[in-house]
């Protein structure tokens, strides 16, 4: 090959720091960081995509502060790939490895091919904090359920997150893609200038958020993380989703500040991303089919053009926890982990709608979308996954309201409509939500829940105990 070059391929490590894929590549000589615009990323949702336009952005400024520069390409990778290592004459490629279907094929495919053609094509850890293949039962298996899943990972190493290498630049840069040819926020229309306002994209952002936590919050976490009404979490789930920080720098860093039970919560929450990743590479049926047997027959609607459904997409059911958590969603890209627990389970449970409308809905607009945490999710709420709540425990969303949000301050944040001078996040709602919708702050609430909570859970228990 004419030069010492090696590509860069990132995916999901938008980091420079604790990369494995970026340290080998530069320490073999002059790095191109590569991003390639493939099916996996083409395929997202309005919000996620929207947020990972965010994240390359943040990343190509960080590369140029230290004289690099982003590459970006669109295309299958496996036909970019060969083509760009032929124009530019790089000795080979490096990236971190993804778990799910079409990651593991398609890196597979690549890999052989490169190795073929005689380039160096290396595949490192970095997105979890063990590799799936790793973590095994005494009897050899995978294991399917969480707490002996997390008693093995916290006994095992993580290693210590690597610093961010010196970046030398090749002979000459190849083309690059314009990123904003690439119209990747079109799907957001008008809720894209919204979402800007609740996010903060980039590894700057996710250290900043890291410190503020470890410093101010962690202590607190095992009470707080499930008080809807303030902000008792760490808010890394999209810098995690797209590796805008690692795993072992959270653990690292949590280590660091000395434990504790509040930190101790947190890191079995980090736990929980593996274990979602550890079961999606050894069952990836899980990501749109049931993970259990035996619920294929279960009474669920699939129908997504209903009324109600459309009511619970805008937070218009006539729930208040369901509603608030529906509109922060419309606002922010995110939901408060308690409140996607009320909001699914209101859904596939009182609504008897399948679980597989709801993953779809979030997938399109969680700004921290992650595929296996998702489907694990809201199987987990529905009954029909690993680790599954109980069929019999139906989340009573004015319960839990009272419970968790006794003040009621974040049903005053999401929800307008009632409230004489209604806060920023409350009217930002309609904002984003599409103006076809006809929706205003004026108009007034559903009279009656669209579902009653007696009724739906009376309703679901009894298809549940027919199964």
């Amino acid at each position: 090959m004419g030069t010492t070059a090696r590509i860069w391929w990132i995916r999901r490590d938008l980091r420079l720091t604790d990369n494995a894929a970026l340290l080998a590549a530069a320490e073999a000589g002059p790095v191109i960081p590569l991003f390639i615009f493939d099916e996996r990323f083409e395929g997202l949702g309005a919000a996620p995509r929207w947020r990972l336009q965010e994240g390359l952005r943040a990343l190509a400024a960080s590369l140029e502060d230290r004289g690099s520069r982003l590459i970006l390409r669109r295309g299958d990778a496996r036909a970019v790939m060969p083509a760009i290592l032929d124009e530019t004459e790089a000795a080979g490629v490096h990236w971190l490895r993804l778990y799910d279907p079409y990651s593991r094929d398609v890196d597979a495919e690549i890999k052989s091919a490169l190795r073929e053609d005689g380039y160096e094509a290396e595949s490192h850890a970095g997105h979890l904090l063990q590799e799936p293949m790793n973590v095994r039962t005494q009897a050899g298996e995978f294991y399917k359920v969480y707490t002996p899943f997390w008693k093995a990972i916290r006994q095992m190493e993580v290693p210590a997150p690597m610093a961010a290498p010196e970046l030398s630049a090749p002979e000459s840069w190849p083309q690059s893609d314009d990123l904003g040819d690439w119209n990747m926020a079109s799907d957001m229309q008008r809720g894209a200038d919204v979402l800007a306002r609740h996010n903060r994209a980039g590894e700057e952002a996710a250290r900043d958020k890291l410190s503020h936590f470890l410093e101010t919050r962690a202590g607190e976490y095992k009470d707080a993380r499930n008080m809807v009404g303030q902000a008792g979490t760490s808010e890394l789930s999209d810098h995690l989703s797209l590796g805008e920080i690692s795993p072992r720098t959270i653990w690292a860093e949590a280590q660091a500040a000395g434990g504790g039970k509040g930190l101790e919560h947190f890191l079995s929450e980090v736990g929980w991303r593996d274990f979602a990743h550890h079961l999606m590479y050894h069952t990836p049926h899980m990501l749109d089919q049931n993970w259990r047997e035996g619920w294929d027959a279960f009474p669920w609607s699939e129908d997504e053009s209903n009324d109600a459904v459309r009511a619970w997409k805008e937070g218009r059911t006539g729930i208040d926890f369901v509603d608030a958590a529906m509109r922060e969603l419309w606002v922010t890209g995110k939901m408060h982990n308690r409140a996607r627990m009320v909001a699914a389970s209101y859904l596939t449970k009182h609504m008897m709608v399948h679980w597989r409308v709801g993953e779809r809905w979030f997938a399109d607009q969680l700004v921290d979308y992650d595929p296996a945490s998702n489907a694990m999710g809201w199987q987990w709420v529905a009954g029909s996954g690993p680790d599954a709540a109980p069929y019999f425990r139906v989340f009573n969303p004015d319960t839990q309201l009272s419970k968790f949000d006794p003040e009621g301050r974040y049903v005053r944040a999401w929800i307008a409509e009632g409230q004489s001078d209604p806060p920023r996040t409350a009217l930002e709602f309609f904002e984003a939500v599409p103006k076809g919708a006809g929706l205003n702050p004026g108009q007034a609430r559903p009279d009656a829940p669209i579902i009653g909570l007696k009724e739906g859970r009376e309703r679901a228990l009894a298809a549940y105990s027919a199964r």
